[in-house]
């Protein structure tokens, strides 16, 4: 039996999940961090339409909270689960208003 306190982010997984991998292949860099890649998600009308879905339906009104679980818990488990990319480490210096800096390297899969 599910948590009912994980159906938002099981929800926001499966709403990005079909389209994860398409923008990591339009991504034209060996190395990016998570901030670049989810700027590149926004010109994708698919993958921006699913974001803003998965925004929305989060329970609580807090954008801010929202965000963070997606773009530190959600992308993250999405970028690795396309074997497309990995974990490079943290991105020092960079700023992200939601997660953790990190760099994501592609892999020769990709």
């Amino acid at each position: 039996m599910r948590d009912p306190k994980e159906e938002p982010i099981i929800e926001a997984t499966e709403l990005l999940r079909p389209h994860i991998g398409s923008v990591v292949r339009r991504i034209n860099v060996d190395e990016f961090t998570t901030v670049e890649f989810v700027e590149v998600m926004q010109t994708d009308d698919a993958c921006h339409t699913a974001y803003l879905q998965a925004l929305d339906r989060w329970p609580e009104s807090d954008e801010t909270l929202a965000k963070m679980v997606i773009h530190g818990q959600v992308i993250p488990e999405l970028l690795r689960a396309t074997g497309q990319v990995e974990w490079a480490g943290y991105a020092h210096g960079e700023e992200d208003a939601y997660a953790v800096p990190a760099w994501w390297r592609k892999t020769e899969s990709s």
